[in-house]
């Protein structure tokens, strides 16, 4: 991998909806912290309009022509956004309003794009279409999904799993109301797959709750399920984890002759509770042995032996919390979401030469500020987050993307902007 010569300007495109969206915040705050300058296309704030199109009941075919022009829409500003600010890096994370010909046009113009494909490639094939046109892709499976992204011309493709925040998901001292409202003996946070719904419904005798969507039409499981199936907040989740004794975490599967399946993602959730230090049993799969040792989590590899296993560390306390302990010290080192991004970033500049391109403004501090706002910008820059190594513009976008009255020193700095725009270009 090749370091970085400079902090960069990242655009972060974030997907309408879906579970892919807050890993595009968790992206935020990874680049955030290894000292990049972040913008967000949010995305979301397009869905209740994309979402009204189906109220027209109109045919399909026009629906579907309704529903590309929506899109082709949104695209436009994506690139509005990326010509205001002027980035380094567009990434774009699974199911982004991104469509090919906006790609072909950051292509055209040199700028760089990446898509983090964090879904599983053989449920969800839309890849094929959009991965040759990103310069970058990186996936949460390996073999062979890395092959069959280069046999449609995809050279640049990386393995890069999911991963944790730890500002997100940290352990929590719960009040006594949330224990109660939250806590159980065992829980599961997740979606009604076909495997789940079958796999849980011999777990019927325990103190068991299920959070989240898509559990309707299971009368076995109706009253194990949470706030009538609502979707749960990142901030809810984690009360969630931190107050269970058992968290199951099993992957998903449309087929549900085969409850565990073996396969090879480790999902979000894998990750997230061991940053929070909670205790979970999760299925085995074929890229966990690279990702944590075997005393580090605790799997299982059939319903008998999950259900053997909830009745051993129900009953066990002191082993829960150990092997926890071990998993969340494995995350903290190797599997945050800003590993992920300064491997991500690392890679792109070892496989694009030049990149990122020297900036014109490379210093924080031209040599024309006033000295006594010297101390001042430098404490307002820490405030904003911004690195010491960061453009003078890059310090104006950030004053200017935020709300409320500006200080004494913000206000300084926008007119210096605009007297260099006006007198010293």
């Amino acid at each position: 991998m090749t370091a970085l010569a400079h902090s960069l300007r990242v655009l972060v495109v974030l997907p309408l909806y879906g579970g892919s969206l807050p890993v595009g915040r968790f992206c935020v705050e990874g680049l955030k912290e290894q000292g990049h300058t972040v913008e967000v296309f949010e995305a979301p704030s397009f869905h209740s309009a994309f979402s009204a199109l189906k109220d027209l009941r109109v045919t399909t075919d026009r629906l579907e022509y309704l529903e590309n022009s929506f899109l082709q829409v949104v695209s436009q500003a994506v690139l509005a956004k990326v010509e205001t600010f002027e980035p380094d890096l567009v990434l774009c994370l699974a199911q982004a309003p991104l469509n090919r010909q906006a790609l072909k046009r950051l292509r055209k113009d040199g700028v760089a794009t990446a898509m983090w494909f964090v879904e599983d490639y053989r449920l969800f094939t839309y890849w094929r279409g959009f991965a040759p046109f990103y310069d970058f892709f990186a996936v949460i499976q390996h073999e062979p999904f890395l092959s069959e992204l280069r046999d449609i011309g995809v050279e640049n493709a990386l393995y890069l799993p999911m991963a944790a925040l730890p500002s997100m998901h940290r352990k929590l001292e719960l009040s006594s109301a949330e224990q109660r409202k939250y806590g159980s003996d065992v829980s599961f946070l997740g979606a009604g797959y076909p495997n789940r719904r079958i796999a849980f419904r011999q777990l019927t005798h325990l103190d068991f709750k299920i959070w989240g969507t898509e559990w309707d039409g299971e009368p076995l499981l109706e009253r194990h399920v949470q706030m009538k199936g609502a979707r749960i907040s990142s901030e809810d989740c984690v009360k969630i984890y931190n107050a269970t004794k058992i968290n199951l975490n099993l992957h998903s599967s449309v087929d549900a002759r085969e409850l565990v399946s073996g396969g090879d993602f480790v999902n979000p959730r894998t990750f997230e509770l061991a940053a929070c230090g909670a205790f979970q049993l999760v299925d085995r799969r074929t890229l966990m042995r690279d990702l944590f040792d075997s005393d580090e989590l605790v799997t299982f590899g059939s319903m008998e032996e999950l259900l053997d296993k909830i009745q051993t560390y129900l009953g066990d306390e002191s082993a829960r919390v150990a092997v926890a302990e071990k998993a969340k010290a494995r995350v903290l080192r190797d599997h945050t979401y800003a590993a992920r991004m300064r491997t991500l970033t690392e890679f792109i500049a070892s496989r694009r030469e030049g990149w990122p391109a020297p900036r014109k403004e490379s210093a924080a501090l031209p040599a024309d500020i006033p000295a006594e706002l010297r101390e001042e910008l430098a404490a307002l820059m820490q405030r904003l987050g911004i690195p010491a190594d960061a453009a003078f513009q890059d310090i104006v976008w950030a004053i200017r993307q935020q709300n409320g009255q500006l200080s004494s020193v913000e206000t300084a700095v926008l007119f210096l902007d605009e007297w260099k725009k006006q007198y010293q270009q």
